[in-house]
């Protein structure tokens, strides 16, 4: 049991840092600054989910 948390809680992890990448590159390749980039890669590292959700409905404008 407490190997399925610990793997749970590695695969979590692994996945938060990947969307985070995900997001700058994605926001670089749309053509943003890099500064905007790296504010969406820290709102995402600092605030996961809600950073996501906001990320998502910006990036289209």
């Amino acid at each position: 049991m407490i190997i399925f948390v610990f793997v749970f809680g590695l695969v979590l992890s692994v996945l938060h840092i990947v969307l985070s990448i995900w997001a700058y590159r994605d926001a670089l390749s749309r053509g943003k600054s890099q500064e905007y980039a790296i504010i969406v890669l820290f709102g995402l590292l600092f605030f996961p989910v809600m950073g996501l959700i906001v990320y998502l409905v910006i990036r289209n404008d």
